[in-house]
């Protein structure tokens, strides 16, 4: 009986050590890092998340170009502007890959755009450009459609009287609301009951995505699905998205032919059909489906955390406010319908909004890449299939690059004579192949929405608050804390009976 407890015991620990020397002699060709220990790896130096300040701190003791131990798993990391370059911009084909974990490959199914690889990857993201810019074109196109959404958005504020209001709502249906008309070629109402149901399960999911219960089926796969838990509702989300994405597609196929494509349903059936004898194709509507998700979920948080930023720095600075405000009446007048050209004349609302985007950052680290080959990157050599992380706020926060950057500093995209001037060193939406797919439309719709609210409102504390929390909440994405503020309107024309 002794015996077998010896094997039951001394067999798995036999094979622990193993792995560990396998991680030891593996260490020795990375580039440095913490000293990685059994089983847990280098988290008893970082704990147990990858946020901006541990990276931080983790580049200065180690260098820009760094590694990290999950459990047997390597982690290199790349920090500072040039260091971070190098790696998207230069090296953007050896690291084109995304990492799929078990729960990933379990709710994206390899499909899409997000999580996609190799040559399905490729097809599915060139047709998503090319199809965001035709969509973009035209008086009915979508910065016309910002516009509209942007006026709605102000009438919803006005609605509210001056009276204290958390803002993220209305912002996040404003902004889920543009993802609909672009995907399905309508919006919703903010009021409608699966409008609603989709933002809940949306949110949701990506909560869950930065949580315990993640990793936990990541390590235990074959078991966690047989077992209730916050990942089956995560799944069950996903599962919402993805129905709710097959009702459209098949009201799309009814009227396939009854008018010209509309929206990017319309575009991707239409390129179906045109590939349906191509052997190379992955036009697909498993394919479609997952993207319909993928633009729905990526859309709406970043876009719509921004501008919570936006608002509450407004607030927080209140003459930065008082001169953006002053710059539109100067620039436009007070009856210039707004358009996304006037950022030209107002080099200082543009640069509130960058300097938003760079002080305010929305994500704690870029989304990781995975080595697609071995390559060779600034004297070390990172192996095939290796996760790399880039650590984008210590880019937008590098001291060598950024006058004043642990501060709320608009200037940073000012000259001296008062010109907006273009950093090199911003990159919001990442870089190279991976860079995000609707940068432009994310442009118009944070400057269309941010020029008309501070031309309409006036933002303030609500009576007896004396200033709000500037730290974020550190998750999937660095939103604001729940806030209010008081939009006062600025004239009469505002008030929405």
């Amino acid at each position: 009986m002794a015996g077998v407890w010896v094997l039951l015991i001394g067999f798995p620990l036999c094979l622990l050590i193993l792995s560990y020397l396998k991680v030891l002699w593996a260490h020795r060709r990375f580039p440095p890092g913490p000293f990685p220990l059994p089983l847990i790896g280098s988290l008893w130096w970082i704990g147990l998340g990858l946020n901006p300040d541990s990276l931080m701190k983790l580049s200065k003791v180690y260098g820009n170009i760094c590694t990290l131990w999950v459990a047997h798993h390597p982690i290199v990391v790349l920090s500072g502007f040039q260091t971070v370059k190098e790696g998207l911009i230069n090296h953007s084909e050896d690291l084109l890959d995304r990492p799929l974990t078990h729960f990933l490959i379990k709710a994206f199914n390899k499909k899409g755009i997000a999580f996609g690889n190799g040559h399905n990857w490729k097809q599915q993201r060139r047709f998503g450009i090319v199809t965001m810019r035709t969509l973009g074109l035209g008086k009915k196109g979508m910065e016309y459609e910002i516009e509209e959404e942007a006026h709605r958005l102000v009438e919803a504020f006005s609605r509210t009287k001056g009276q204290p209001l958390d803002p993220s709502v209305l912002v996040s249906n404003s902004v889920s609301s543009l993802i609909n008309v672009v995907s399905f070629g309508y919006r919703f109402s903010p009021e409608d009951e699966k409008f609603r149901r989709m933002i809940a399960a949306s949110d949701y999911f990506e909560r869950f995505s930065v949580s315990f219960y993640h990793a936990l089926y990541n390590l235990f796969p074959g078991l966690m699905k047989h077992l209730p838990g916050p990942h089956q509702k995560a799944l069950s989300c996903m599962e919402m998205g993805i129905l709710y994405a097959k009702e459209e597609i098949d009201k799309h196929k009814e009227n396939q032919n009854l008018h010209e494509p509309q929206d990017f349903i319309d575009f991707y059936l239409l390129q179906m059909e045109k590939s349906k004898d191509d052997p190379n194709s992955t036009f697909s509507e498993e394919n479609l489906t997952q993207i319909l998700v993928d633009l729905f979920v990526a859309g709406t948080e970043t876009t719509s955390s921004t501008l919570q930023w936006a608002l509450l720095l407004m607030v927080a600075y209140p003459d930065v406010q008082d001169k953006v405000y002053k710059e539109m009446e100067d620039a436009l007048g007070p009856s210039h319908p707004i358009c996304y050209e006037d950022r030209k004349k107002l080099p200082y609302t543009n640069a509130v909004l960058h300097e938003t985007q760079r002080a305010k950052y929305i994500l704690p680290v870029g989304i990781p890449r995975r080595c697609s080959k071995d390559f060779q990157m600034l004297g070390f050599h990172i192996p095939k299939k290796t996760l790399v992380v880039t650590d984008l706020n210590s880019v937008l926060l590098d001291p060598k690059h950024w006058e004043t950057p642990g501060e709320f500093n608009p200037n940073h995209f000012m000259d001296k004579e008062g010109n907006f001037v273009t950093r090199e060193e911003f990159l919001p939406y990442g870089a190279g192949a991976r860079v995000c797919l609707g940068e432009q439309m994310a442009r118009m719709e944070l400057f269309l929405f941010f020029a008309n609210l501070l031309r309409a409102f006036k933002f303030q504390l609500p009576e007896g608050v004396k200033e709000l929390n500037k730290e974020p909440v550190v998750a999937i994405s660095m939103h604001p804390h729940p806030y209010k503020l008081c939009a006062i309107p600025r004239n009469s024309s505002c008030q929405i009976i």
